[in-house]
C-alpha cells in the first residue's frame, strides 16, 4: 500500500532510482524472511523464535525506510529547496511528516 501518494510526485523519477535494485533485494529479502514466520507459525514453533524472526523483519524494513529518506532528502528535498518557493515547502512539510510517521511507527 501506497501512503501519502500525489499526482506531482509520480511524474518525476524517484529519488532512489539509482538504488532501486538494492531496494528490491532487500524487499525480496524481507518477503522471504515473513515467508518463514508464517511458515514457524503453521509449524507451531515457540513464540520467542517467532519474535525473534519478527524483530529481525522490522529491522529489516526500517533498514529500507530510512534507506528511503535518506535518497529523499538527497534528492526530491534537496532539489525543490534549491528550486525555492511553494515547491521546497511542501517538500519539506512532506518530509518531516513522513518521518514522523516513521517514529512513531
Amino acid at each position: 500500500m501506497i501512503i501519502g501518494s500525489t499526482a506531482a510526485t509520480a511524474s518525476a523519477a524517484p529519488g532512489y532510482s539509482d538504488e532501486k535494485d538494492q531496494v528490491l533485494k532487500r524487499l525480496r529479502r524481507i518477503e522471504g524472511q515473513i515467508r518463514g514466520i508464517q511458515r514457524m507459525v503453521e509449524d507451531d514453533r515457540y513464540c520467542i523464535d517467532i519474535l525473534g524472526q519478527v524483530s529481525a523483519a522490522t529491522s529489516a524494513l526500517q533498514s529500507v525506510a530510512l534507506l528511503l529518506v535518506d535518497e529523499h532528502l538527497s534528492h526530491c528535498v534537496s532539489d525543490a529547496v534549491r528550486a525555492g518557493g511553494d515547491e521546497a515547502e511542501a517538500k519539506l512539510a512532506e518530509a518531516s511528516a513522513a518521518i514522523a510517521r516513521l517514529v512513531r511507527s
